[in-house]
């Protein structure tokens, strides 16, 4: 545990608007910052508007693992006068003083920031080499640089990975303009912390999860852009390949998923993607999927609802409409990973149980998950492709007995078109083992069956699944329970509580794995509920599985994810028994 929240960790913020660089800013500090070996998160924001609006990168790193972004800056890199007024109030005041680095600030200001305002020469800089206004926020780069007494030719090199193109040369240039511009003041902050050893990759949620698909063997992948979820479309777009890997995007969500079926039913294994609103629109084909039992993973990432709402910010809004996505009733399978790693291996995972028991396999983001960058090590030493039950040809004509043949276990052997000797048919209706519509009772009741005998196969696939993870004191009588992106605020929240307590991760919403949940909370004499949604969706579904009853809560619905250190503050209200439930 930490005595001061802050001393263990650097928070740097770079703001300013459209077409300004941010992300990209951001992005070069925490890559050199990863290779010189300290634990990184960035976060991203931005609004919903084609142009204009602030944007803002927030870097916070640290020699040991980082787990969300803090929000009390070190150094404020403002790239317009909007972002001081924003972000102002975020500065560190307390011993070592938050430093502001900008190009437009007056005498006045230099006072209002106890001097630790810093004129840049961006601007001009840019203007005299003739390069585009975007490249100015490289003289900043350059100044934390020797603020912070990082390793400046590493810095050179990650400029020179970023920028390939003609804009290189500027951006070093001007680089070293604040590099020297900073070493001539003799500027370095009073808190240096000193790097790890590790060697990892800095990677945002939805290329994580890419990457789990391709390492489980994805043939397709279909998606129409909608923020967050896009940028899994994005990167498998730049990594298919003439013989390999596939990715397409037809003219809505509707085609989307519906041309994934096809792929499905053809052999092909297919993933989909969008935002909450987008799969909404996808409903009839995913009850499709269930009734053709095709196998089918869908990334489904959250953002703030309902409608349109504001679809650049996050929340954990729609867990429960998730489980419980589609008409009529169906096995599914819903995995909700909290960081990059998870995210990873819920993507490989995903692909490899949706062939295995031929069901749709939803994975569960959300916008900071999906769009928010953490270092992280994936490793794909131990997956192994799943292909699932496959049909030999028959010898003759007519001995195939049917895709649905009902087996014990509810998992009939599939055969694909093209299969010698082989009629394959899939339907929306209800149908018999050869795949023709039948509305007799007795098939009916026979074939409903024989989908959810799939349940008692999922529930031993349970026990062979990290379903659930615990940190902290597993003696503890306070439990913390959590899911998705949450777990990176409720670890870093755990830094800094006074007294010990049981943290507690639910990854596999369905099935739930009721028997493991209800034996981790066994015990406790408070169970505190920490979500970004208004119901406590969480604490319903464990009350409804299990009937435990969570006793706290402490929830968040503004859009926004929870601060570690205020987070911390309000978990240890509640185990100090001074926090009224909400």
């Amino acid at each position: 545990m930490h005595t001061d929240p802050h001393d263990s960790v650097f928070t740097i913020g770079i703001g300013g608007a459209a077409g300004d660089g941010v992300r990209e800013a951001g992005l070069s500090i925490g890559r050199l910052l990863c290779e010189l070996g300290y634990e990184v998160f960035i976060s991203f924001t931005y609004p919903s508007l084609i142009r204009g609006g602030h944007n803002f990168s927030r870097i916070t790193f640290s020699k040991e693992k980082i787990w969300s972004d803090h929000e009390k800056l070190d150094v404020l890199i403002a790239l317009n006068e909007e972002t001081v007024q924003l972000h102002k109030n975020e500065l560190n005041a307390g011993e070592h003083k938050g430093v502001v680095f900008a190009d437009f600030f007056e005498p006045t200001d230099v006072a209002l920031f106890d001097k630790n305002a810093i004129a840049l020469p961006m601007s001009t800089s840019s203007k005299e080499l003739g390069a585009p206004p975007i490249t100015r926020n490289s003289v900043a780069l350059g100044a934390t640089c020797y603020l912070l007494d990082l390793h400046y030719p590493a810095m050179q090199k990650v400029l020179g990975r970023v920028f390939k193109d003609k804009k290189l040369e500027a951006n070093i240039r001007l680089a070293d303009i604040g590099y020297e511009f900073a070493r001539k003041l003799d500027l370095r902050h009073p808190k240096i912390l000193v790097p790890g050893k590790h060697t990892k990759e800095l990677i945002d949620g939805n290329t994580a999860f890419a990457k789990g698909l391709m390492a489980a063997g994805l043939d397709y992948y279909v998606g129409y852009p909608m923020t967050p979820a896009t940028g899994i479309l994005h990167y498998l777009a730049a990594k298919q390949t003439p013989a390999g890997m596939k990715t397409i995007e037809p003219e809505s969500e509707l085609a989307v998923i519906n041309m994934a079926l096809g792929m499905a039913y053809a052999g092909k294994r297919v993933a989909v993607g969008s935002a909450t609103g987008g799969f909404m629109l996808m409903q009839e084909g995913f009850s499709f999927a269930g009734m053709a039992e095709l196998p089918l993973v869908v990334a489904v990432s959250q953002r703030q609802a309902p409608a349109t709402g504001l679809p650049t910010y996050s929340s954990q809004t729609d867990l429960q409409m998730l489980i419980h996505a589609g008409h009529g009733e169906f096995p599914r399978i819903v995995i909700a990973p909290g960081d990059m790693e998870e995210c990873f291996e819920a993507g490989a995972n995903a692909l490899n149980l949706a062939w295995k028991y031929q069901v749709p396999v939803i994975v569960l983001l959300d916008k900071i998950l999906s769009e928010h960058s953490a270092t992280s090590r994936l490793d794909d030493s131990n997956i192994e492709i799943e292909r699932g039950s496959v049909a030999l040809a028959p010898k003759k004509p007519g001995e195939n007995r049917g895709r649905y043949l009902i087996t014990p276990d509810g998992i009939s052997p599939m055969s694909f078109p093209g299969t010698p000797n082989t009629t394959v048919k899939v339907t929306s209706y209800e149908h018999d083992t050869f795949g023709i519509t039948a509305d007799l009772a007795e098939p009916v009741k026979a074939m409903i069956d024989k989908r959810f005998a799939k349940a008692d196969s999922l529930a031993k696939e349970l026990a062979s699944q990290e379903t659930v993870k615990v940190f902290g004191d597993k003696k503890s009588d306070n439990v913390i329970v959590f899911w998705g992106s949450t777990k990176g605020p409720v670890l870093e929240a755990a830094k800094f509580l006074s007294s010990p307590a049981k943290l507690v991760q639910i990854l596999w919403m369905e099935p739930f794995d009721s028997a493991c949940v209800a034996r981790e909370l066994a015990g406790a004499k408070k169970i505190i509920d920490v979500e970004c949604n208004h119901n406590a969706q969480l604490a319903a579904l464990i009350r409804e599985k299990t009937g435990v009853v969570v006793t706290d809560r402490i929830l968040k619905y503004d859009s926004r994810p929870f601060e570690p250190v205020q987070l911390a503050k309000e978990i240890n209200a509640v185990i100090n028994g001074k926090f009224k439930i909400r």
